[in-house]
């Protein structure tokens, strides 16, 4: 085990159960992610995730010597899926409810992936108190999309501050992440269009400099309502534009590329 990840592990010590079987609470489930053989405990009550996770994953890229943390992991989808694809060699989830994370940490568990992957029940806006400084080669965010709670019957509830910017902002991710990212280290995200603006003046403001992006369409005849972006820290002022991800030919029918890629 390298040095950073020691340091790492030494702040955020927690004893770790032997891998077993779940005792599944109520109304929770297991998936399969059709991925290593991985599966997840997710909750049909609360957020389960969604094709934003997955595409995420693999529009991001990582190397099997890098150490990853992800922010605002829910049940922690995306260190399984990254795990799967990358096999970094140390990846972290940072959640701030605390039943998300406990389903994340037995679905670590379930995985037999305790030694390489942590779950952490904490918030992302003291990210930098949890972890060393500039210590992350990839950082990842699905982060909540839409702004304040006006119109929410319970902003407390889970879906609600999975969804909503309740507990934390953009600007709250961007700024922890350039302090957690290594020189050079790379930032993956997906959020909505219609936000692309601000996100690119705060992700500059932070020193993230975007370095690749990819819009996703429902349909081919429709507007896109995902964005991929991937920023460097401390990059050079130059970023790629990839061509268009559509998800479906028609209602239920994927298109060949989502099927080639991920499996669908």
């Amino acid at each position: 085990m390298t040095t950073e990840i020691g340091v790492i592990q030494e702040k955020l010590r927690t004893s770790k159960a032997d891998a077993a079987e779940p005792v599944l609470k109520e109304h929770e489930r297991v998936d399969d992610l059709q991925r290593n053989g991985y599966r997840i405990i997710q909750n049909r009550e609360n957020f389960c995730f969604g094709m934003d996770a997955v595409l995420l994953t693999g529009f991001a890229h990582a190397k099997k010597e890098d150490l990853l943390l992800d922010l605002g992991t829910g049940t922690g989808i995306i260190p399984l899926l990254m795990e799967a694809k990358y096999q970094c060699r140390h990846l972290i989830g940072l959640e701030i409810q605390a039943d998300s994370a406990d389903m994340a940490r037995r679905s670590v568990e379930l995985n037999r992936l305790s030694d390489k992957i942590d779950i952490i029940h904490g918030d992302i806006k003291e990210a930098d108190r949890i972890f060393p400084t500039a210590s992350f080669d990839c950082i990842t965010c699905n982060p909540p999309y839409m702004i304040g709670s006006h119109g929410i019957a319970n902003p407390k509830a889970a879906k609600a501050i999975a969804r909503h910017e309740i507990l934390c902002t953009f600007a709250d991710v961007a700024g922890q992440t350039a302090k957690l990212l290594k020189p050079g280290g790379h930032f993956f995200l997906v959020h909505r269009p219609f936000r692309l603006a601000e996100i690119m003046a705060v992700l500059v403001q932070c020193k993230l400099e975007p370095k690749r992006m990819q819009l996703v369409y429902p349909f081919v005849d429709q507007e896109p309502n995902m964005v991929l972006l991937e920023a460097v820290r401390g990059g050079r002022a130059r970023m790629r534009v990839e061509k268009p991800l559509i998800i479906f030919r028609e209602p239920g029918v994927y298109m060949p590329e989502i099927r080639d890629r991920y499996g669908y």
